[in-house]
Order: structure tokens, then C-alpha cells, then sequence
């Protein structure tokens, strides 16, 4: 069996989404979810207000816990009551094997891809394993 060092490199930017939802926090979930038009996705970035703020996210699992589980009216709560902020965010170019570490080291299960102040996609442990073994493995 090949050690993974001698596999292909594997970068964020190979196995990341480019297409995700952006909303503006003063959203009802409500509305956030109908405008949804990504099917698959299981987060949604939330849009800065200025240049000088950062974004942030809601989990599908942040609505099923903190609106649904608490029997909260998902037309009368606000995207930004319920939202992370700021998103950790990593570099395109960083190896997905740092990525899967950070996410272990914090916690999460997803993170924002950035560039230069650029949001360029949303990375997840799916994305990395389901995508990222594909390529290492690829000859």
C-alpha cells in the first residue's frame, strides 16, 4: 500500500463547492431556505454588511437545533440570530489532509475558501473525503 506522501497532492480548491447561497443576515430562515438554490448544500454563507465586516454561516443543522428543536417560528427568526461569525475561511492552495486538520482542531465541518478578500467556495469533510481520495488515487 502506497504511503499518502507519495500520492497526489490534493488541494482545497480541487474538492471545494463554487456553488453555494449567500443571503443577507436580516433574513427570516423562512425566506433564507425558500431562496435556497443549491439542493445539496448544507450551509449558507452570510453576506458582509460592509467591506470592514466578515461573513458568516448557518448550518442546516444551526436551523434544526436552534429554530426547530426550540419550537421557534422559522418566519420570525432572523438569519443573523442564529449564524457563526465570523467563518473560519482557508486558502485555495492549502492541502486538503491541513484542512481535515483544522477542522478537527476547531470543531467544524466546514469552512469558507478565501483569496485575497475573495469568497471562491465552501469546503466540508464530504467534499475532502468523497473528492479528495478520488484524486489522490488518480494516476
Amino acid at each position: 500500500m502506497e504511503s499518502l506522501d507519495k500520492l497526489n497532492r490534493v488541494t482545497v480548491a480541487q474538492v471545494m463547492k463554487q456553488d453555494f447561497d449567500v443571503i443577507d443576515g436580516k433574513e427570516t430562515v423562512f425566506d433564507a431556505l425558500k431562496k435556497m438554490r443549491h439542493t445539496e448544500t448544507h450551509a449558507l454563507i452570510i453576506e458582509k454588511r460592509d467591506e470592514f465586516d466578515e461573513y458568516g454561516i448557518v448550518l442546516l443543522s444551526d436551523i434544526a437545533k436552534k429554530v426547530l428543536a426550540r419550537d421557534r417560528s422559522p418566519e420570525r427568526v432572523n438569519v443573523y440570530e442564529i449564524m457563526s461569525k465570523p467563518v473560519l475561511s482557508v486558502p485555495p492552495t492549502m492541502d486538503i489532509r491541513y484542512c481535515a486538520r483544522l477542522f478537527e482542531r476547531f470543531g467544524i465541518q466546514r469552512a469558507t475558501v478565501m483569496q485575497e478578500g475573495k469568497l471562491l467556495g465552501v469546503v466540508s469533510y464530504n467534499d475532502i473525503v468523497l473528492k479528495g481520495f478520488e484524486q489522490m488515487f488518480e494516476s
